[in-house]
């Protein structure tokens, strides 16, 4: 395998990781199994660290355009806001329906966006 290829099926596995973890978190009882809890957090941060790399990588083998540059952020703010939501629902504390509903939808984005990412950032010239 390629090293794009292999940087493509990382971060797609990291993601059904990612989210199976996540649907055992919603299953259970707070407070959450801490070893499971950890596990989904420590996964979600090595994707994050994985696509970091990728656009590092790349920057360095070739100078990213606009388009990049524009997904990279977006992605990044996405990682940043399902983190951030992630770790209000997993507080002992109660949070608005808002922060639930925000934590259901932006794994979804974030998954997307990181495929547009790795699209425009891996795509042969």
């Amino acid at each position: 395998m390629t090293t794009v290829q292999l940087t493509v099926v990382g971060d797609g596995l990291f993601f059904v990781f990612i989210f199976l973890s996540g649907l055992w978190l919603s299953r259970q009882e707070r407070p959450f199994n801490s070893v499971v809890l950890t596990i989904h957090k420590l996964i979600s941060l090595a994707a994050g660290i994985l696509l970091v790399v990728t656009v590092y990588q790349t920057n360095q083998v070739a100078t990213l355009g606009a388009t990049e540059l524009v997904a990279g952020v977006v992605t990044g703010l996405l990682f940043l806001g399902t983190g951030i939501s992630g770790g209000l629902v997993s507080t002992d504390h109660s949070q608005p329906p808002a922060v639930l509903y925000i934590h259901r939808i932006t794994p979804f984005l974030t998954a997307l966006s990181t495929a547009v990412t790795l699209y425009v950032l891996l795509r042969p010239m």
